[in-house]
């Protein structure tokens, strides 16, 4: 398959997944988390997104480094799905399904950067 856009990228794809994934799981969380973790795993989520697009259309270089970026930003994803379990805003199951579509997207990560650079 030709690629001729970042949507075109399965990673993206997992990761745009698990931000509507997360987006769903956090309508239910309590309201006053509004401003603390509802808005820090959205906003981290979707960084895993919005820097495989943006390095995509940059250099080789830059790629990687954007992909770094996204890695970074998977990982706050991560300690945050485990703080929304511990707290109960979660589900063991819940959790369970999001960290796994986490590990998946890491991953293909460190994959993409991998066989960029070699």
């Amino acid at each position: 398959m030709k690629i001729n856009s970042f949507k075109d990228l399965l990673v993206w794809e997992k990761a745009h997944t698990l931000v509507l994934e997360i987006y769903k799981m956090t309508q239910s969380f309590p309201g006053n988390e509004q401003f603390g973790l509802i808005s820090q795993i959205r906003r981290s989520s979707i960084s895993v997104c919005a820097n495989i697009a943006e390095g995509y259309v940059k250099s080789k270089n830059d790629f990687i480094r954007f992909l770094d970026i996204a890695r970074g930003s998977l990982e706050e994803t991560k300690c945050h799905l485990i703080l929304s379990k511990d707290l109960g805003y979660c589900s063991e199951a819940h959790f369970n399904k999001l960290f796994s579509l986490s590990d998946e997207v890491g991953k293909m990560l460190y994959s993409l950067k991998h066989n960029l650079r070699y």
